[in-house]
């Protein structure tokens, strides 16, 4: 394992650029196998997540040119096997999402159950409830799941629970279906990165409606093109650097930023007394703050609430503001639990379940040893150590390069003090 060696207390100052969505991109790469031509996708993020599902599609006979950079095209006209490798799949959650392509493309599919961080149970009850409405039969042998047409047919889906990644699968199976006519999809996802697949699908020939709503209609085109598409920025990752910024007293300013992504995390932050200031569109300014926490409760909510990727980030920056919050993940039991770390650096945390600790701040955190658990807890450690007296070592830092880019080089050229050890057998 690789490990990043940190000495905080350095204010982060300049200009960073904030890459291309890891969620918007683990769901077009499956979306481009639909495609009877090559697709160019840029603005792809260069994570390890992403090229895991890279190297899916490549064992599923597409041609796949420009790994490793941010300019990625995608010939789906090879395929030639509905099996997903058991062994990559493990390795990404979003592997399922290949199932709707393979059922599109083959009428069939068999899938691994798919991997990825251990943050609660992340249960597929609702992605098959929504492909059985479809017509799908499904079965499990020896570990696989065998997906299979048993009757497809035109229906108006109404989703168990506003899943993201089910959204995304009932879009690529309704946008390959031509002969069911327009088909809805309700209590969908309106995340910003399905509605980027929705204009990827739409794009290649599929008619659909409501994007950016959680009513969809889509209707399906047999033959559906290839098309170059530009990926959208990513404001998980954006909104990480603004914590990363306002922790350390720093001021930074932040482009490639989409200004209707942010409205969700602005009003948190705002309350949390955190001074942002929208320039040009693209464009944040983070100027340094006098943390106050004016609002005392932080609870995550689908679209367009506060996303639960960053509510651990914005846990390290509570233990950095003046009063005490309830911060209140209802999506995923075991994702706070890091903060055991943060306890271990000085902070005052009380975890009062799986899914709510109280944070009474400000702390001053010391230096640590520390283990990445998962991306976000693994990006949240990160940020502690950045404002943390002395230095810290964090393990295991390939799970936060599953999900941000460049991370070293990017905090370095902010002026952060970060050294990355690698391990002789890191691919």
């Amino acid at each position: 394992m690789a490990k990043l060696i940190i000495s905080g207390g350095n204010k982060l100052e300049g200009r960073v650029k904030v890459a291309g969505s890891k969620n918007s991109a683990l769901a077009l790469i499956p979306a481009c196998l639909l495609a009877d031509s090559p697709i160019t996708l840029s603005n792809v993020p260069v994570i390890r997540d992403v090229g895991v599902m890279l190297d899916i599609a490549e064992k599923l006979g597409a041609k796949v040119k420009g790994k490793g950079t941010n300019t990625v095209i995608i010939d789906p006209s090879g395929l030639k096997s509905y099996k997903l490798d058991p062994e990559l799949s493990q390795r990404v959650r979003a592997s399922v999402i290949f199932a709707a392509s393979l059922l599109t493309r083959f009428g069939k599919a068999e899938i691994t159950p798919p991997g990825g961080d251990q943050i609660g149970e992340r249960l597929l009850d609702t992605h098959f409830s929504m492909m059985k409405e479809f017509g799908v039969d499904i079965n499990k042998e020896n570990g696989q799941y065998l997906l299979s047409w048993k009757d497809r047919k035109s229906t108006d889906v109404f989703l168990e629970e506003a899943s993201v990644t089910a959204t995304e699968m009932g879009l690529i199976l309704a946008s390959g279906l031509s002969s069911l006519g327009k088909i809805t999809i309700e209590d969908a996802a309106s995340e910003p990165h399905v509605g980027d697949l929705a204009r990827l699908l739409s794009k290649m020939g599929a008619k659909i409606e409501g994007i950016g709503t959680n009513r969809l209609m889509v209707e399906g085109k047999k033959s559906l093109g290839g098309v170059e598409h530009q990926i959208i920025p990513d404001y998980i990752d954006g909104g990480t650097f603004i914590i990363a910024a306002v922790i350390t007293g720093g001021q930074v300013t932040i482009e490639n930023c989409s200004p209707d992504q942010y409205k969700p995390i602005m009003g948190y932050l705002n309350s949390m007394g955190v001074d942002l200031e929208q320039k040009n569109g693209e464009i944040l300014e983070v100027k340094p703050s006098k943390l106050l926490a004016v609002k005392r409760k932080f609870q995550t909510r689908p679209w367009p609430g506060f996303p639960t990727d960053l509510m651990s980030p914005f846990i390290v920056l509570a233990t950095q503001t003046e009063g005490t919050v309830l911060c209140h993940d209802w999506m995923y039991e075991w994702r706070i639990f890091f903060v055991d770390d943060l306890v271990s650096m000085g902070a005052n945390i009380f975890i009062a379940d799986p899914h709510r600790v109280v944070v009474t701040g400000p702390t001053k955190l010391h230096g640590e040893k520390l283990y990445s658990k998962d991306i976000r807890a693994g990006m949240s450690v990160v940020l502690a150590a950045l404002c943390a007296q002395g230095e810290s070592e964090i393990d295991n830092i390939e799970m936060v390069e599953r999900g941000y880019e460049k991370i070293v080089e990017r905090l370095t050229s902010l002026g952060a003090d970060v050294k990355k050890l690698s391990s002789k057998t890191e691919d």
